[in-house]
């Protein structure tokens, strides 16, 4: 078991830090105030800290054009501010109240609430949208919550956001690409709608900074003269959170593994500590998925050691029915164990954790534009992130966080800020959407965070090399406008008009719609060989784009069956998505003026249309390699085969891959053979023939 040690014991000192130090230390006048036992939704909302700030927030929103609203997680200002604006009136006349969030979940989940606590039907006054999924009202609906991308999208038909009076951007501070592009744009769009109101929320942001980026020196003095106008300088609140004493806990030593040792803190927690429940924070699902099974199993190794124990995952692929499990009040006699990525450290509320379990860790994106490889890598978290998982614990009551990593590294090595994901992301998709929305000096547009000129380098290059843009770096027409309409990568986009070409549109339009789930297999973890045998049922000999053709037939004909899907290893509700994706999309199509044609069983025009998107990142297997070695003939990279594939150990000489992950290797994942004569029939002006290989001009 890692050892902490205890909060005011001499050494290695007291661990209960206050702000100044980076530690956590929430404390406030309202601290006797929770939420829980008012008999009303409305008695809530008052008890809330925000509440006491509604005033302020009307008169800031009426008279500065910005406000930045810096205010703990669960000080209620996502679900209470967008309600004050509309009880204030800035939904009248057919106007709309906008809420951006980085994340699909807490999109769902705060409408959820929101339309609860008015008492309306969810889709109606209340509203939200996220990508594939639209559940508003048009003329009917006031507040809609939506994510950061889908409003950029919104900005394709409507550059000026016309229909909305107030957009507030919450959780800021994430920093996303989406919400990065978001605020840039925002700015513009006020020059052009001075009445246009907006409200940067955040919990951590640094208010300074998005104060001076929002500062628009040059239209102050131009407005100086209009009295009506709003004041362009940004104002700037502080909501207090209802937070009670958090106490620190340190390990004494590092610990070889953050996963066992979660497992062990809960266990401990659960052994040793007062009702409660507990939010542990993880990387991803797979470590999720591992932590859930190894807790279940202890609890059935020690029927009253680990008994009461309530495990739920929390990441975002996840359903609404396994959502609504972690909302609901835990019940009597249990104790809640909540294990989630980050997507609990600001977006979602859950009012019961007592307990947090911080690992210290989270899953980041990093790319490296030069070899093209984008790695989902398991890095530190920051300081800031820090503060916050652990002010979860103190919502209710005082709490308690157990940090897995030593007080000396916290202090020393962990970085204040996280770094803005504009600046460590493939831009592909981002070039595309601002030159979709007229923005043509990318390099010259005001960024909150500039990204790196290599990213942006080779994202123009890739585009050309799609024929989205053309020799000046426009958007070539009718292509590079279609792809850009496809919310989707870009090379998928691609890859579903060349389907057109190649009359494959109706096979096509479902390997999108897979491609852009994260997966839909179920963990095989403790059933290896049962999943292996359920995946060759589907397995396809070109590999795994004609399997996932394979297994949406199998689920088609099954009646779209959960039994079905549970039977197969196959995620059922990743199915049910991949059917709402697939009719989204032949609806763009007929937009388009294209028709669904369907290849039957000639894979080979398929394949030939998969190559069409993405010609780009083909691999040739190295000459008598023994442990199935291919380069990629752009960068000459080395990558394999990743074991999730149906190729793996198959190794034709040629493939194309739909994306590659590091780990101790480059992984080649959603592989499928070709022939390399297909390459240069779909994109001549990328390769030329040369003995014996292909090569890439760059």
């Amino acid at each position: 078991m890692s050892k902490f040690w205890k909060p005011g014991t001499e050494r290695p000192r007291s661990s209960l830090i206050d702000d100044e130090e980076g530690g956590v230390l929430f404390v406030s006048a309202s601290a006797s105030s929770s939420g829980f036992g008012y008999s009303t939704l409305e008695r809530q909302r008052q008890r809330l800290p925000v509440f006491k700030y509604r005033t302020a927030i009307l008169y800031l929103v009426e008279n500065h054009a910005t406000t930045i609203i810096v205010g703990e997680t669960g000080s209620g200002k996502t679900t209470q501010i967008p309600q004050f604006l509309k009880e204030a009136g800035w939904a009248e006349g057919g106007r709309i109240i906008a809420c951006t969030q980085p994340r699909r979940l807490a999109v769902q989940s705060v409408s959820a609430r929101v339309a609860e606590e008015m008492g309306v039907k969810l889709g109606e006054e209340v509203g939200y949208t996220i990508r594939f999924e639209d559940v508003t009202n048009p003329g009917v609906t006031m507040i809609k919550f939506l994510t950061d991308g889908v409003l950029l999208r919104e900005m394709m038909d409507d550059p000026l956001l016309t229909k909305y009076s107030v957009i507030m951007v919450d959780e800021a501070h994430e920093r996303s690409i989406s919400t990065d592009i978001l605020l840039g744009l925002l700015k513009k769009i006020q020059r052009r709608r001075p009445e246009l109101r907006l409200i940067i929320s955040s919990a951590t942001i640094e208010a300074r900074s998005m104060s001076n980026f929002f500062h628009d020196r040059k239209r102050n003095q131009g407005d100086a003269a209009n009295d009506s106008a709003p004041n362009t300088v940004p104002a700037i609140l502080s909501v207090e959170g209802k937070g009670f004493t958090v106490e620190i806990y340190y390990l004494e030593e590092p610990c070889s593994s953050y996963l066992q040792a979660a497992v062990d803190t809960v266990l401990s927690i659960h052994d040793k500590e007062p009702v409660g429940d507990i939010l542990v924070f993880l990387t991803g699902q797979d470590d999720i998925d591992a932590a859930v099974q190894l807790i279940n199993e202890n609890a059935q190794d020690h029927r009253s050691h680990s008994s009461g124990l309530l495990v739920l995952p929390l990441y975002s692929g996840l359903s609404r029915s396994d959502q609504d499990l972690i909302f609901a009040p835990t019940p009597k006699g249990k104790r809640k164990v909540v294990i989630s990525t980050n997507i609990a450290e600001t977006s979602l509320t859950l009012d019961g954790v007592v307990y947090v379990v911080d690992s210290g860790f989270s899953k980041q994106r990093f790319y490296n534009p030069i070899t093209d490889i984008e790695n989902l890598v398991v890095a530190p978290i920051s300081k800031a992130s820090a503060r916050q998982r652990a002010g979860r614990a103190g919502r209710v009551r005082p709490g308690k966080c157990f940090r897995l990593y030593t007080e000396e590294y916290f202090m020393k090595e962990m970085s204040a800020e996280a770094i803005p994901e504009m600046q460590r992301s493939n831009l592909v998709g981002s070039v595309i959407q601002l030159k979709s929305l007229g923005i043509d000096n990318i390099l010259g547009f005001d960024w909150p965070a500039s990204p790196p000129p290599e990213s942006m380098v080779r994202a123009l290059e890739v585009l050309y090399s799609l024929g989205v843009l053309d020799e000046d770096a426009k958007l070539t027409s009718p292509t590079g406008f279609q792809v850009a309409e496809i919310p989707l990568d870009p090379m998928i986009s691609k890859m579903i008009l060349s389907a057109n070409t190649y009359e494959c549109t109706e096979e096509i339009i479902i390997i999108a719609a897979v491609l852009s789930m994260q997966s839909i297999w179920v963990s095989a973890r403790g059933v290896q060989k049962e999943f292996d045998e359920a995946k060759l049922r589907f397995a396809a000999a070109e590999g795994d784009h004609v399997t996932y053709l394979n297994v949406y037939k199998g689920f088609i004909q099954s009646g779209k069956s959960s039994q079905w899907c549970y039977k197969n290893y196959i995620n059922y509700h990743a199915m049910k998505k991949v059917v709402d994706i697939r009719e989204q999309l032949s609806k763009l199509l007929k937009r388009f003026g294209m028709s669904l044609k369907s290849c039957e069983r000639d894979t080979q025009k398929l394949r030939k249309a998969i190559v069409a998107g993405f010609f780009a990142n083909s691999c040739h297997l190295e000459a008598y390699s023994q442990n199935g070695m291919y380069k990629t003939i752009r960068h000459s990279q080395e990558v394999f085969i990743h074991p999730s594939s149906v190729l793996f150990r198959v190794n034709p000489k040629w493939v194309i891959y739909h994306s590659l992950v590091s780990t101790d290797k480059h992984y080649m994942r959603n592989v499928m053979a070709i022939d390399p004569d297909w390459l240069i029939e779909a994109a001549p002006h990328f390769y030329q023939h040369k003995r014996p290989n292909l090569s890439a001009p760059f």
